[in-house]
């Protein structure tokens, strides 16, 4: 299943707001003048030929597009990529991971509801909605062992993180008709996790299970726990990224408010070289003009420890004029660039190009 047919089917959302702290990290937002940096999210097609992968990447270099987020290891494209002048990262499911072999050796390793359900076993929403609990040692070091792996190839510049975070406990309003569901309340069933190791270290941090508080869904050190355990992840493949001189960008929640509240993400206290929210403001019901105001709350947020590049999703827009608007407004706002997902044809180029 790859992020397009995700999207089409169910791309689920979310967030809350604590303000982060701004101490300066490893890069500054580019100022507006000083070139903007775009990407395209890629699923490489093996039956690609060179010469038309050479012509494509080189289309994309014209157009102010500097780096590619690939979501399958092909050499093939990186290499091509690399030689157009394009930065290559390796677009890596995190915490979302539904290989058949892990669910039967390793069951216990996978988030747990509110209701008791694993995700093992009876998965949220859709069958590949198969999550890790980001507590437990042992996903820690599944996780760094996979990023280690990928960082160890030449051909690849980066790290790109994508489901780094917990399921949705609330969907974005424009999907709740594609599941027959109401989810104005967070609802037990896609609430997580409540595994073993997460309800005993709670405990030791706070002194309750968190079964046992009267509204599980409203405590704030609950929530904070489990952004702790998102950042904890991230912070750690940010440290084997860095010590290889690789760069860790990865695709999150629209905005600081939205990823924290719905789905426990906490982006803007990450150790990264970038971000890339994924603004998408058909599923929210939101006009184009809203991805300038997600831009200026991110940005807000970030406080100029790394870039953001608003996340753009092609079919939301009407058309080339409406995609124009939608750049336009991130640009205005402060983002060091936008990353498009769709069907980056010579239309969506020539726009982009205008910027």
């Amino acid at each position: 299943m790859n992020k397009r047919d995700f999207l089409k089917t169910s791309l689920l959302a979310g967030a809350g707001i604590i303000a982060a702290r701004c101490t300066p990290a490893r890069t500054a937002v580019p100022v507006k003048g000083s070139g903007y940096k775009h990407w395209v999210w890629e699923n490489p097609n093996e039956k690609d030929d060179k010469e038309s992968l050479q012509t494509k990447y080189q289309k994309y270099y014209a157009a102010g597009v500097r780096g590619m987020f690939f979501e399958a290891d092909s050499e093939k494209h990186f290499r091509i990529a690399k030689e157009a002048g394009l930065e290559t990262h390796r677009w890596m499911w995190t915490i979302n991971r539904g290989e058949k072999e892990l669910r039967e050796q390793h069951p216990d390793w996978f988030a747990v509801s509110r209701s008791g359900e694993s995700c093992a076993t009876n998965p949220p929403y859709v069958n590949y909605y198969r999550w890790l609990c980001p507590s437990k040692k042992e996903t820690q070091n599944y996780l760094q062992d996979r990023v280690t792996e990928i960082l160890e190839k030449d051909y690849v510049d980066g790290i790109h993180l994508d489901y780094v975070r917990y399921c949705d406990v609330i969907l974005p309003v424009d999907l709740w008709k594609n599941y027959g569901i109401v989810q104005q309340q967070e609802l037990p069933e896609y609430d997580f996790c409540y595994c073993d190791t997460c309800r005993t270290k709670f405990k030791e941090m706070h002194g309750v299970d968190p079964l046992e508080l009267e509204y599980p869904d409203q405590s704030l050190s609950w929530r904070n726990y489990r952004y702790d355990r998102i950042t904890n992840i991230v912070n750690q493949l940010a440290a084997i990224a860095h010590q290889k001189n690789k760069k860790i960008t990865a695709a999150v929640f629209p905005t600081p408010e939205v990823a924290r509240r719905i789905v426990r993400q906490d982006w803007t206290n990450w150790n990264l070289d970038g971000v890339c929210p994924m603004i998408y403001h058909g599923f929210y019901r939101e006009q184009v003009s809203w991805i300038g105001d997600a831009v200026k709350e991110g940005v807000h947020f970030l406080c100029d420890r790394f870039p953001l590049y608003s996340g753009l999703f092609l079919p939301n827009f009407k058309d080339m004029n409406e995609l124009k608007a939608g750049i336009q407004h991130a640009l205005d706002n402060g983002a060091g660039g936008v990353s498009l997902f769709g069907d980056v044809n010579d239309e969506v180029l020539a726009v982009l190009g205008q910027f």
